[in-house]
Order: structure tokens, then C-alpha cells, then sequence
């Protein structure tokens, strides 16, 4: 992949398991993101995406969340 570009929360499949490689975004955000359990290492299954694609469920750290779509886009993943 080029700088710049990279995979996202919000690209990955239903039904996978990806890990959490880093936070992009600053502030508020990023803070909100990590208050939720999405932190480095962190491994997210994805239950559901609604049909316009927002939001995005998933599972992480035992726990069921709905992330928005703007949301999704700041976590990487691998």
C-alpha cells in the first residue's frame, strides 16, 4: 500500500477477525475511539454493517459495539 493509504475498520468483511494496528485522528476522537476498547492489539470481529454501511457493528474485548462510519475509518487494521 502507499503512504497514505491504508486498510480500515470500516473495509473489513462480516464475519472477520482483524487486529488493531494504530489510531489515526487527534483529540476527541482518538479518545473516544480508545474509550470504546479499540486500542493497539485489539482484536475486533465484525457482526454487521447496516445496509448503507453505517454504522458498523463489531465485537471487541467481550463486548458488542456500533461504531459509526467515520469512526471505522480511523482505526487500522491488519
Amino acid at each position: 500500500m502507499s503512504e497514505g493509504s491504508y486498510r480500515s475498520l470500516r473495509d473489513v468483511a462480516i464475519g472477520d477477525t482483524v487486529t488493531v494496528v494504530k489510531l489515526h485522528g487527534s483529540g476527541a476522537v482518538k479518545r473516544r475511539i480508545m474509550d470504546m476498547g479499540l486500542t493497539r492489539n485489539a482484536k475486533v470481529y465484525v457482526r454487521k454493517v447496516a445496509p448503507l454501511g453505517d454504522p458498523v457493528e463489531i465485537t471487541v474485548r467481550g463486548f458488542e459495539l456500533s461504531v459509526r462510519k467515520q469512526d471505522a475509518e480511523c482505526v487500522e487494521v491488519s
